[in-house]
């Protein structure tokens, strides 16, 4: 990448890397790449959210078949509640894009520093469900939490499990399974999200190459996290740094 700071593309790399963890390990880290070409690289919002965005269109895919390997999605609960996230996110997403072309730097960076610190307050709160309230909730709230998530997440161009899995985790989902859930939702949200910011040309393909590859390897990694360590110590250095990074990113708009 001529012309790149050689320690910008490491950064990079390692925002994609640890948010790739966090996307299967606990559910929100898929904003930290947008937080990395946000802070680091200076282009336009609209360049910001299309590079992030196409990123997961990979990992949303690679976490999908880690997550039917080890059975998850191969539960019909489980199953119903992925397709049902992923029909909304094909209404959803086209609106967050169109809405991330009408909002200035400023407003940008405002909105996703609220979002950092909204789920943030999600995974603190963040409890495991009782035996009593592990159904899958009705289909007309899944499908408004998922037209919502989409939403916002066409705007600032992450891929769904940032707010999806704790918002299952609160509504009584088991967290594997909202994990499992929220990954066939992003590769919608990210295949539809960058259709749109393509068509904008808006898609930085060497920054994503450079945030996208760490990405993949992170998700590999987060997964076996989720299955095989406490992920107590990852859950609470992500809270640490959403709330660090929130008004970093709201007055760097």
């Amino acid at each position: 990448m001529t012309g790149v700071p050689w320690l910008m593309v490491v950064l990079l790399g390692l925002f994609g890397l640890v948010g790739g963890i966090g996307i299967t390990a606990v559910g929100p880290g898929g904003v930290l790449p947008t937080i990395g070409l946000f802070t680091l690289t200076g282009v336009s919002p609209a360049e910001v959210a299309g590079t992030a965005i196409v990123t997961h269109i990979a990992t949303g895919v690679l976490a999908t078949g880690v997550y039917t390997r080890s059975g998850q999605l191969r539960d019909p609960e489980t199953r119903r509640t992925a397709l049902i996230l992923a029909g909304a996110a094909v209404l959803g997403t086209p609106l967050g894009v169109l809405l991330n072309t009408l909002v200035s730097p400023r407003v940008f960076g405002i909105v996703l520093g609220v979002l950092v610190a909204a789920a943030g307050a999600l995974v603190l709160h963040r409890k495991p469900p009782v035996a009593a309230a592990r159904a899958h909730p009705p289909a007309p709230v899944v499908a408004g939490l998922g037209f919502a998530v989409a939403v916002i997440s066409g705007v600032v161009g992450i891929g769904g499990p940032l707010l999806t899995v704790p918002l299952l985790v609160a509504l009584g989902v088991p967290v594997l399974e909202s994990l499992a859930s929220a990954q066939a939702q992003s590769v919608v949200i990210a295949t539809v999200g960058s259709l749109g910011y393509l068509a904008h040309g808006a898609i930085n393909w060497p920054l994503a190459a450079v945030v996208g590859i760490p990405e993949l390897v992170g998700v590999v990694v987060g997964w076996k996290i989720a299955h095989a360590l406490p992920t107590r110590g990852l859950r609470w250095a992500l809270i640490v740094t959403l709330f660090a990074l929130a008004p970093y990113l709201a007055l760097r708009g």
